[in-house]
């Protein structure tokens, strides 16, 4: 792990959870496109508020990142790197973006909580996301629904 501080924090993690000592180094990320946006993203998640997250399966792909599995770990930062909470992903779910339901909306914990919102604001995520490798969103593109415990913060 390349981040100092997502080491530091992922071995705080690992000496009071010892169990999973020899558990795949955690992925290293933080969510949002700019800095308000990582920051509000991160007081929900802080919050509990938060707990779930939405990639296009087709963005993942061009990026050559592997789908999240159940059991996975991911430490998450703020804007400059600075670890904050370790992620353990519990359920991840495959769907199209047409079958996206409200109870997922309201587990996500963005905006008014509502379907409408999650809809409009993810779909101008995948629009730029996927600009960048000359595709355009659909509505049938499979969206991973990765649902996640937060297990530790400091």
């Amino acid at each position: 792990m390349k981040n100092t501080s997502a080491r530091n924090l992922w071995g705080d993690y690992l000496d009071k959870h010892l169990e999973y000592a020899f558990s795949h180094e955690p992925k290293v990320s933080k969510l949002g496109e700019n800095e308000k946006e990582v920051k509000e993203l991160l007081k929900l998640v802080l919050s509990g508020k938060k707990r779930a997250m939405s990639h296009s399966l087709l963005g993942l792909q061009y990026r050559e990142e592997p789908l999240p599995r159940i059991g996975d770990f991911t430490v998450l930062t703020d804007w400059h790197g600075d670890a904050k909470c370790v992620l353990r992903t519990v359920a991840v779910r495959l769907k199209p973006f047409f079958s996206i339901r409200e109870s997922y909306s309201k587990v996500e914990g963005e905006g008014d909580l509502s379907l409408a919102y999650w809809k409009t604001k993810h779909w101008a995520h995948y629009t730029k996301e996927l600009e960048a490798f000359g595709r355009v969103p659909r509505e049938s593109m499979i969206i991973v629904c990765e649902y996640f415990e937060k297990v530790f913060e400091r």
